[in-house]
């Protein structure tokens, strides 16, 4: 009765760190993006077309199954009320990835399920849980495809679910293509069906692409690389990355670029994967997938200068899994060793993301969104365009059509980006003549000024000063410990 109970463990552990983690909805930290990849979810159930703006086509999303998925949430809850389910399926899904993680690494339940927990409290498995984007199914489908089509060695696994990472994230590639390369130095042979898997998937994601919206690679990147792409020197290179890793590599980050704590993290992280290398046991296989991929990736995104910090948080759970094995499997002084790690780390980790999702969650929620609310009660027309920056809370709280300053959700700005770039916004106005203007600065004192005043006038200030009270003094000094918003200036079309 007692080893049934037991192995009963994993699963209690599940349960127990999901409701634990659903205190983090009260901070409304949901992230931008995820309101993109929701408003063309909704696009699909208004419009049929999977778009952003009405019934033209554009991959604004850059996760197609996700965006299915918040459809099919967004059908069975309707638009007022699918959030907070999505949010606690995304963090089930999560947390039985970890399940699935820790069967492949850990014997005995009780670890198993210290393991669930533990990692299911550090930052960015908070933010994979409740952040709204894709990354929890993402985490769920790669540790299935381990546990299910490589542990357990069912080909329909290795066949399916690469294309199901694949329709998640393209870039899943790296991905895929590090459990293909250590599976033949490790097996010293090749799995057919996953290498099929593999070729579907890709070939699927690629022709969808192309004969829906007649692109191979998703929108989101080509704007991304198109706006933020920059010619360096290797010298320049070098500079950026000792300039950047530290705020990527590290599970927090801090002001300023360098952050001494994630040395140490690296290090101890290496020096605890080293001594599970030296036991020589056969979970090393999984081992050398999940540390071998965390610090590909992160070494390919920083060498493109990709700064958004959820493109780390799988690699940097991934680069903790041999800390906590390390510490779990101590046969002296474990309990030395896990107090340690649990005071000195986890809980310092748990509440600055507390406070960070705290802070965050005013200035996304209780700031932006109202910016999106205050555009939806004033203007009724919503055919109605507007110029801004990011496309997330305020077009989808305000219901207007969107013209972003990336071009994720408007392919015509790409073009204005393209012909002209150090004035592809004053150019974009001057053409498209959108009816609002939400900006960071001052257009009054823009080199086009002229421009902006004729055509132009001042309709709302916007401060996130104004947005740092609070009844309770408690989160009023984590407003102001960390205040989390952008100042903007609202401008409405003079007829």
């Amino acid at each position: 009765m007692t080893n049934t109970k037991n192995s009963k463990l994993p699963v209690f552990a599940v349960i127990f760190t999901v409701i634990f983690k659903l205190i983090f909805l009260l901070t409304h930290y949901i992230q931008e993006d995820a309101f993109i990849t929701w408003r063309v979810a909704q696009n699909v159930l208004d419009y049929g077309v999977i778009g952003f703006n009405g019934g033209t086509k554009i991959s604004a999303s850059t996760t197609h199954l996700y965006v299915f998925i918040s459809y099919v949430f967004n059908l069975i809850f309707g638009k007022e009320n699918f959030i907070e389910p999505l949010l606690i399926f995304n963090s089930l899904l999560f947390t039985i990835g970890t399940l699935f993680l820790s069967h492949l690494l850990l014997k005995n339940p009780w670890h198993k399920a210290l393991f669930i927990f533990l990692i299911g409290i550090l930052p960015p498995a908070i933010k994979i849980s409740i952040l709204g984007m894709e990354y929890g199914i993402l985490f769920f489908l790669e540790m299935a495809l381990l546990y299910y089509g490589f542990s357990k060695e069912k080909k329909w696994i290795q066949i399916i679910v690469p294309l199901l990472i694949l329709f998640t994230r393209i870039d899943t590639v790296i991905f895929l293509g590090v459990v293909f390369l250590v599976d033949i130095v490790w097996n010293k042979k090749i799995k057919w069906s996953y290498i099929l898997g593999g070729v579907i998937g890709v070939s699927s994601v690629l022709a969808f692409n192309w004969f829906y919206f007649g692109e191979l690679i998703n929108n989101t990147i080509i704007a991304k690389k198109l706006l933020y792409g920059q010619n360096f020197s290797l010298a320049q290179n070098l500079e950026y990355f000792n300039t950047s890793y530290g705020n990527f590599w590290g599970m927090l980050k801090l002001p300023g670029n360098f952050n001494p704590l994630t040395i140490i993290m690296i290090v101890f992280e290496l020096m605890c994967f080293i001594y599970l290398m030296r036991q020589k046991e056969s979970r090393n296989y999984f081992l050398w997938i999940i540390f071998t991929f965390g610090w590909l990736k992160q070494i390919i995104f920083l060498s493109q200068k990709s700064l958004f910090d959820w493109y780390y948080w799988v690699p940097q759970i991934l680069l903790f899994v041999p800390v906590l094995i390390f510490v779990l499997e101590q046969k002296a002084k474990r309990n030395l060793w896990l107090s340690l790690l649990i005071i000195f780390y986890i809980i310092p980790m748990l509440l600055f993301q507390i406070v960070n999702s705290i802070a965050t969650g005013n200035g996304e929620w209780n700031y932006r969104r109202q910016i999106g609310l205050f555009l939806h009660d004033y203007e009724k027309d919503k055919k109605q365009w507007i110029l801004l920056e990011p496309a997330g809370y305020i077009p989808y709280f305000s219901g207007l059509k969107a013209i972003d300053e990336v071009g994720l959700v408007d392919k015509k700005i790409q073009e204005e980006i393209k012909k002209d770039k150090p004035n592809y916004w004053i150019n974009t106005v001057k053409k498209r003549k959108p009816k609002y203007l939400l900006s960071y600065k001052n257009l009054y004192d823009d080199k086009n000024a002229e421009y902006y005043k004729a055509h132009y006038k001042l309709l709302k200030e916007f401060r996130i000063k104004d947005h740092l009270k609070n009844s309770n003094k408690i989160l009023e000094k984590i407003y102001h410990l960390k205040p989390s918003g952008t100042d903007y200036n609202l401008y409405i079309k003079i007829d």
